[in-house]
């Protein structure tokens, strides 16, 4: 194996935490609230079941091969030329989700703290800093998840508390005014989000307790769909129907926190929190490429890839988009058809194929068993 390292359930689920959670409260706030309108604190509800959906089908794919990642037990499915070729396309989503995360995350920072800073000297801090940490394997990944998520959790619940006086309860009300229907439709973006907890088919085969996978990877997203819950209600009881309107509702928000004209523009505050969590998720998408790209070329040690590879994202998150608007759109209208497709459809193929070729070969064994009795009774 080229991942010699272990890490236990539990910083998994740390670990994809905010791999979903991150950028999802960037923009997905607001795509949701412009199908869903003041409904949109259910969406993440109905999204959150593609997320338990991928878990099933990755964890089914997992017992059947335990030792290997979706890039190494490919070929046992489907042969090793449409393997390779599925490999080669699971590459190039690593590697293009990469550009998009670092894309939102330099995007963020320009628009919200440092607007003279050009974009390339953020990307280019952040992926070395993220090198660093893939260069260490997955403990290395795990042991910052175990630092930074808490830090990066914690803080969220107290700044909500801050603007409870600012709230209006009723601004949710009327309750499903306009039916199921647009509340399904506000559910299309954050589907996508959740089904980016396939990044456990790159950690499952280094997991030291494999047996709690299911259970830490369910806690994951039930705790991100509460989380987007808790936070497009604040939204609505905050901004009401204005929500649709502002590009980052959530740090919006936190402007509005004023504590006796002292405790207040908490903006860099939750900025430095909310960094903590994306450089988790970069890291992560980061590390699954190195690996996958290691494995689909069968190296020995996938440390004189990190740096080029890196490079790599660095270009892909400056050329996949013109500007903002752009990202926005990609993110409304073709990332949740295309991520759910790589993340959830591909690998329920996977999953059936395998579950027939199993089945065939159960047949077949069975079949040889009878002829080989029965022709046993004809020489006796």
């Amino acid at each position: 194996m080229i991942e010699k390292g272990k890490i236990s359930a539990f910083q998994m689920a740390l670990i994809l935490y905010p791999t979903i959670y991150a950028t999802a409260i960037l923009i997905v706030p607001a795509i949701t609230g412009k199908y869903a309108g003041r409904d949109m604190w259910m969406s993440p509800i109905l999204g959150s079941l593609m997320g338990f959906f991928t878990i099933f089908i990755l964890y089914k794919l997992h017992e059947i091969y335990p030792n290997e990642t979706i890039i190494e037990y490919s070929k046992h499915i489907i042969g090793t030329i449409l393997a390779k070729i599925l490999g080669f396309a699971y590459i190039l989503f690593f590697l293009y989700l990469g550009g998009f995360i670092m894309r939102e995350y330099a995007t963020f920072i320009i628009i919200s703290f440092l607007p003279k800073t050009p974009m390339v000297v953020i990307i280019g801090s952040i992926i070395l800093v993220s090198a660093m940490a893939v260069s260490g394997g997955v403990e290395v990944i795990g042991r910052a998840a175990l630092i930074f998520v808490p830090l990066f959790i914690l803080p969220i619940p107290v700044f909500m508390m801050l603007l409870s006086k600012d709230l209006d309860f009723k601004t949710v009300l009327p309750i499903m005014e306009n039916g199921m229907m647009p509340i399904i439709r506000g559910a299309f973006a954050p589907q996508a989000w959740f089904s980016e907890v396939f990044l456990m088919a790159m950690l499952l085969p280094y997991l030291k307790d494999r047996q709690k996978a299911v259970k830490w990877s369910i806690i994951t997203v039930f705790a991100v769909m509460l989380s987007l819950v808790s936070l497009n209600l604040l939204n609505i009881f905050l901004f009401g129907e204005l929500t649709l309107s502002y590009t980052y509702p959530v740090f919006k928000a936190i402007r509005y926190i004023s504590l006796s004209d002292f405790f207040e523009h908490l903006e860099a505050a939750i900025i430095a929190v909310w960094l903590l969590g994306a450089f988790i998720k970069i890291t992560v998408f980061y590390y699954a490429l190195v690996l996958g790209t290691a494995q689909w070329l069968r190296l020995s040690d996938f440390k004189p890839i990190i740096l080029p590879l890196g490079f790599l994202i660095s270009l892909f998150s400056i050329w996949e988009f013109y500007n903002l608007q752009e990202q926005t759109e990609f993110s409304e209208i073709v990332f949740p058809l295309y991520v759910p497709l790589m993340s959830t459809v591909l690998p329920a193929l996977l999953l059936l194929i395998a579950k027939f070729r199993k089945r065939d070969l159960q047949k077949k064994k069975a079949n040889s068993r009878l002829s080989n009795k029965s022709s046993i009774s004809k020489m006796d």
